[in-house]
């Protein structure tokens, strides 16, 4: 009986193999936003922020709209979208994250949101050397409340003492903690999630055709 309860299970197998051929995983899905209609204009509305510096969200949004307009979309001017969305009441970046994406773009007339998050915006001192951080977290939805893309960055910078010994790293490492700029940084992170690899944005519909 054993011997027969085996010889079924393996002629099940054998079956299953014969009619479902060599089966290969599927394809790992794209993010929406490379299958679905590419939006022509995107609103980025104010950041979220989750450091402790009080200016980054406003450092921040001032990097925003330069890489999107780049890529070919028609960006909303930050500071007038800022300045509307006050008007309406609408004051911290954690209240308008909150609202529904569809009442957001009907108020603009736009085609997608931009929603950033801080999780970090720091310059952290250790053993002579200060590093100075910053982390970021991004989505895009569609007017319709349909996430179309997201993406995560982190980019760091520690500042060299071009050799001038002890002394040297102390004054590198005390300047960029009094100072630290964290701009350059802000638009490496936008250009790697923008422009490069995988979570790449098409191709917008103002960006003109590269030249043959």
């Amino acid at each position: 009986m054993t011997m027969l309860r085996t010889s079924w299970a393996c002629l099940g197998v054998l079956t299953a193999l014969a009619l479902g051929g060599c089966a290969t995983p599927p394809p790992p899905a794209e993010p929406a936003l490379i299958t679905k209609a590419v939006p022509r204009s995107i609103l980025v509305v104010p950041v979220v922020n989750q450091s402790l510096d009080v200016d980054a969200p406003n450092y921040l949004l001032a990097t925003l709209a330069a890489p999107l307009a780049e890529k070919g979309y028609y960006v909303f001017p930050v500071h007038t979208t800022k300045l509307v969305l006050e008007q309406e009441g609408f004051y911290e970046g954690e209240q308008i994250h909150k609202q529904p994406p569809q009442a957001l773009a009907k108020l603009f007339g736009a085609d997608a949101i931009l929603y950033v998050t801080i999780k970090r915006w720091e310059a952290r001192y250790v053993i002579l050397q200060t590093t100075v951080s910053v982390e970021f977290d991004y989505r895009i939805v569609s007017k319709d409340g349909q996430e179309l893309w997201k993406a995560h960055q982190v980019q760091q910078y520690q500042p060299q003492n071009n050799n001038n010994g002890l002394l040297g790293a102390v004054i590198a490492a005390a300047m960029a903690r009094a100072a630290p700029n964290y701009m350059p940084l802000a638009r490496q992170a936008h250009e790697q999630v923008f422009w490069q690899g995988a979570t790449a944005l098409p191709r917008g519909p103002y960006r003109p055709a590269e030249p043959n």
